[in-house]
């Protein structure tokens, strides 16, 4: 019996029959076929470019001088490695509400070993590695193998590692690090190509970036053609690709101009490109998408759905414990109360940035512009003076309005079929 793995959600099978169309018809006259079915994650590019120029406004600039620049990537940096992580599990229909108490937990075992014990800092990096990499094994055998749900197993597991952070750090903070391991959340890469005031790797790595996202997306377009499946017309992919490495340039030159390219945005670049490959090109990636998108369709097809299951999970603890190492870089130490809501900022993220709230559809890309559209939310208000319950009130209301938003546009595509 041959098993075959059901395609991502929006491609097309690799054996199913199709009459490929000429490309220009493809590129001009399916326009509006294309921007309808991109619409929801098209949107979200739009909403953060206009959220970017209101604040910008607003604030006379400053949302985006050097200085400010720097800071959103350092402040906000652990967020998007949630967020990744949390698409992920979105998109195969779970939910993980522990990830806050995981990056507790990890930090505080980081902290014990190397401030109390007085280890090396590379040992306590791998010492919450290897927690958060048992965090998620537990999470992943009881939701997969016993059939629990994600919601319920997560909400326990929210309770029971904040308290084991209690009890690990004995219900007290713990600090200073060595200067090694607070390089991990706010060291920087400056002068390793020189350069007259300002950074030329910084902006180097800017180019690169550029270059494999246009790469990347015409490679992308051309496979899409072969198929027959609508594509934006060439001229639209050139204005995309040159307003995307307009803004990179121009995040790339503050930086340069600031203290460099910060150490954590090379991890966070590294792991954005390492999933976004995982979850598109991969079988793994592929069978995620299945689950989360027609559960007994999966499971009919021979997808291991609860290997697959159990390895979203222990993957979730993996970037929690990143997430932990992150953070607790950033603060120099280790907190009982360290974490606290971080689960909600990776489920905004992730919903603001495309993800269905029943799962199979979203992407690791969309979950970082939606982490990047309430990390701006947040800098600009504060920057501001808003009062931070009225910045509660108004992340409360974006999330809200995103989710509406996707039930809409379910109900419009069942509407239209």
């Amino acid at each position: 019996m041959t098993r075959t793995v059901p395609p991502e959600a929006g491609q097309t099978p690799p054996n199913a029959e199709f009459t490929p169309k000429p490309a220009g018809q493809s590129g001009s006259g399916n326009m509006r076929e294309f921007l309808r079915s991109n619409l929801r994650q098209s949107g979200i590019y739009i909403a953060f470019i206009a959220i970017v120029a209101l604040f910008t406004f607003l604030t006379d600039g400053t949302l985006l001088s050097a200085g400010n620049v720097t800071n959103l990537v350092l402040q906000y940096s652990y967020i998007l490695v949630l967020a990744i992580g949390m698409v992920i599990v979105i998109i195969a229909g779970h939910i993980d509400l522990s990830v806050g108490s995981v990056v507790a937990l990890t930090g505080a075992v980081s902290a014990v070993l190397v401030i109390d014990r007085g280890l090396p800092w590379w040992a306590g990096v791998l010492a919450a590695i290897a927690v958060g990499l048992l965090v998620g094994a537990w999470h992943g055998f009881w939701v997969a193998y016993v059939g629990i749900p994600a919601f319920i197993v997560t909400l326990a597991g929210m309770l029971l590692f904040r308290g084991l952070t209690l009890q690990v750090l004995d219900n007290v903070s713990l600090s200073p690090f060595p200067a090694e391991y607070r390089d991990v959340a706010s060291g920087f890469l400056n002068g390793l190509l020189g350069g007259y005031g300002y950074d030329t790797f910084t902006l180097v790595i800017g180019a690169v970036a550029v270059a494999g996202y246009a790469v990347s997306g015409w490679r992308s377009r051309a496979a899409r053609t072969r198929y027959g499946q609508p594509v934006e017309s060439l001229a639209l992919f050139i204005v995309k690709v040159l307003a995307v490495g307009a803004v990179v340039m121009a995040f790339a030159w503050q930086l340069a101009n600031a203290r460099g390219l910060p150490i954590v945005l090379i991890i966070l670049g590294v792991l954005a490109i390492a999933y976004g490959l995982i979850t598109k090109n991969t079988v793994f990636g592929r069978q995620v998408y299945a689950i989360g998108g027609n559960l007994s369709a999966a499971t009919l097809s021979g997808v291991k759905v609860k290997a697959v299951n159990f390895w979203i999970f222990v993957n979730m603890g993996f970037l929690s414990a990143v997430a932990g190492v992150i953070y607790s870089s950033r603060s120099n130490g280790a907190q009982p109360a360290a974490g606290e809501m971080f689960e909600l900022d990776a489920i905004a993220a992730a919903f603001i940035g495309g993800a269905a709230v029943t799962g199979g559809v979203g992407t690791v890309v969309g979950a970082m512009v939606g982490g990047l559209i309430m990390a701006v939310m947040s800098n600009g208000m504060s920057l501001l003076g808003v009062d931070q319950s009225i910045q509660s009130v108004v992340k409360g209301l974006v999330l809200l309005l995103a989710v509406a938003f996707d039930v809409y546009n379910k109900r419009r595509a069942g509407a239209s079929r």
